[in-house]
């Protein structure tokens, strides 16, 4: 009998800090900074500094988590036990939404994600996807680009590619979303306008409308690292 109650025990000072600490939204949560919002995606950049931890705050769409570092965070939801992850460096998780949760960084260096939510993902949810479930993965010399899942109507990939290799001639019919995972120092050549040079801090978020047609190339001295979150239609 002893042994049954003493985890129970051991629950009550966390059920007590989440009866005590008020319920806020996303957008007043000081770790999540916006940096996009639009009718496709909400996006957060998050950082929580070492040993510390975010306010309860509600998730009330689907939503993706690119990490920017290798990090260690207890996830507190709400009503349920703590559940202990820990994230590689530019891994990219989907969790479902319409949760409140902390989250708490057990490491000694930072938690930095990037958190995008899926706006649309009601009425995706369950559509068909307009995205091939296979052959989305593509190797060019010096180029992977590895499709890791599509979700409420979003294609999620991973690219890397070596400095000075170029991704081959390409159209987005629809917009996406670029994450940086490692800082980047790429060129982008747009069919109709010539070169676009783009710098972006590792963290750093562009929403990119689609129409268009470009090769890119990483004229950076090190390995370029992103996430790209893409869309079908205009």
């Amino acid at each position: 009998m002893k042994r049954a109650i003493v985890p129970a025990l051991l629950l009550l000072p966390l059920l007590g800090a989440f009866a005590a600490a008020p319920e806020v939204e996303i957008t007043s949560e000081p770790s999540h900074r916006l940096a996009v919002e639009n009718e496709r995606v909400r996006v957060f950049q998050v950082e929580v500094a070492p040993k510390a931890s975010t306010l309860l705050h509600r998730h009330r769409h689907d939503y993706l988590v690119v990490a920017l570092g290798d990090s260690h965070v207890s996830n507190e939801v709400a009503d349920k036990p703590p559940v202990d992850l820990k994230f590689a460096n530019g891994e990219t998780r989907f969790t479902p939404g319409n949760f409140a949760h902390i989250a708490r960084n057990l490491s000694d260096q930072p938690f930095r994600n990037v958190t995008i939510e899926l706006m649309e993902d009601d009425k995706l949810r369950t559509a068909p996807s307009p995205w091939p479930m296979e052959g989305g993965d593509k190797v060019f010399p010096g180029v992977r680009i590895k499709v890791l899942f599509v979700r409420d109507g979003a294609r999620v990939s991973a690219v890397e590619f070596e400095p000075g290799a170029t991704v081959p001639s390409h159209h987005h019919d629809g917009p996406h979303l670029l994450v940086a995972v490692s800082d980047l120092d790429i060129r982008s050549d747009v069919d109709g306008m010539g070169p676009m040079p783009g710098q972006f801090r590792s963290g750093a978020v562009k929403w990119l409308p689609g129409g268009y047609t470009h090769t890119l190339t990483n004229v950076g001295k090190s390995l370029a690292r992103f996430v790209t979150v893409e869309f079908a239609g205009k």
